[in-house]
């Protein structure tokens, strides 16, 4: 089909998403969606949980979200097209379980946007109590989209600036604190590491390593832009891993350092635990310049994950599971997807009534439910369909993807209750919209055009 012409807002299914990004902007955008200064918001929590062994859990997380990661850039070389597991499920298992995949992963991403949202109302309405939370949430909303629609290159550049934002941040952060302890008596450097007995033992250290695996959720965003990327099953893939390994040593290194400085695992308040690092280590200025940078994180958060589950509905349109006319359409002239954006923008009006704890506890489901598909997803197609067999084969194919589903299961066990029953009712609503979209499945779900896409 040919592109749209005249002044139609729209360009049809066929038409492209523009590919103009390259390795540096997809490991900005991977480390713009994970925030680098999120360590600091389950900083006390993972402290206290762990005895001050919150370096350790970090590692710990860090390993089994690298078998994840590699799951990830195994399927992007192969299928460099935007979706994420939705697309990856798509080709190896069939349309229908890669709907109910896409379905699940679209609850991770709706909710990451509005927490973003709602923390800029939060930390925006202390510092500027005469205006109501939800202002600020409003406009942020309204920022994010508007860039958004603009387009992906616009996008980019934000986030570049807020990542080197909040660079600045951690280079001041790591130095104030350095000058902070150069009169303190002998450091114990592996303080942070075996903390201070509080919480002996292996589980403790592993019950804080699973909810730290809520920072590394961002390096399978770094796929959804394969469309958008001018040499995808080079870069991608490169991105990926990259995003991964140096968000895991940020969040290491942070950790460190705020151990360091403020010793033990007793906080006044676990939740603002950093406010109590940031004030022994630079006093009221390093304060005030936390929550500056923290402040850009959430809204360069809001950016990459918006943009990434507006591509997941835009490729879900495009391939007929949602209706092609809204979803699967690209702007003629900016060529984003707009409705899917707008979509997105109006679900986040939700942050103006939801709690942060909801929120929270929401996103983890759609995140394990695509790391999972993803990791059978390879075994399935290299292994399965392709048949490989040689040695080299079967360790990249076969045993990475197997640990990283076992690791992926292991934290399903880390999920509250709650999580479950909305994580599993959405499911369900899922599996209802597909029934009746195939027909009660006598009609064939349809399916990612590969060819057309790539």
């Amino acid at each position: 089909m040919s592109a749209s012409t005249g002044n139609a807002p729209q360009a049809q299914a066929d038409a492209r998403l523009k590919r103009i990004l390259g390795l540096p902007a997809l490991v900005f955008f991977g480390l713009v969606y994970m925030v680098p200064l999120t360590m600091f918001t389950t900083y006390g929590v993972v402290t206290e949980m762990t005895g001050g062994r919150t370096a350790s859990a970090y590692l710990i997380t860090l390993l089994a979200m690298l078998f994840t990661a590699a799951s990830y850039s195994f399927m992007v070389r192969k299928y460099p097209i935007a979706g994420s597991a939705y697309s990856y499920t798509s080709l190896s298992f069939g349309p229908a379980v890669g709907f109910l995949s896409g379905w699940s992963l679209l609850l991770d991403y709706l909710f990451l946007p509005m927490i973003n949202y709602l923390l800029i109302g939060l930390f925006m309405n202390i510092a500027f109590p005469e205006i109501p939370a939800w202002v600020f949430v409003v406009a942020s909303i309204a920022l994010v989209t508007v860039l958004n629609v603009v387009g992906i290159s616009q996008v980019a550049g934000m986030s570049n600036a807020i990542v080197g934002a909040q660079l600045v941040f951690i280079v001041v952060f790591v130095g104030m604190s350095l000058k902070s302890l150069a009169g303190a008596p002998a450091l114990d450097l592996a303080a942070p590491f075996v903390g201070d007995g509080s919480k002996p033992g292996f589980a403790p250290l592993m019950a804080g390593a699973a909810v730290l695996c809520l920072s590394f959720l961002g390096f399978d965003a770094v796929s959804t832009m394969a469309e958008e990327t001018r040499d995808a099953r080079r870069d991608i893939p490169r991105a990926i891993i990259i995003t991964t390994v140096l968000a895991g040593l940020m969040f290491t290194l942070l950790a460190i350092i705020s151990q360091l400085v403020f010793p033990g695992s007793v906080f006044e308040n676990a939740d603002s635990a950093a406010n109590e690092v940031m004030l022994k280590a630079g006093g009221q200025f390093l304060g005030n310049f936390f929550t500056a940078a923290y402040i850009a994180g959430c809204i360069g958060s809001a950016l990459a994950s918006q943009a990434s589950v507006s591509r997941i509905l835009f490729t879900m349109g495009r391939d007929g599971i949602l209706p092609r006319s809204l979803f699967g359409t690209l702007h003629a002239r900016f060529q984003t997807p707009v409705v899917a954006i707008l979509v997105v923008s109006a679900i986040s009006l939700l942050a103006l009534v939801l709690d942060l704890t909801t929120l929270a506890s929401m996103i983890s489901f759609g995140a394990l439910v695509a790391f999972s598909v993803v990791n059978l997803a390879v075994i399935r197609t290299y292994l399965g369909v392709e048949g490989r067999r040689a040695p080299a084969d079967l360790l990249r194919y076969g045993l990475v993807p197997f640990v990283g589903l076992c690791l992926t299961l292991w934290l399903w066990t880390s999920l509250s209750q709650l999580t479950l029953i909305v994580g599993l009712s959405w499911f369900a609503v899922g599996f209802v919209y597909l029934a009746l979209h195939t027909g009660g499945f006598r009609r064939k779900a349809p399916s990612v055009n590969f060819e057309e896409n790539a």
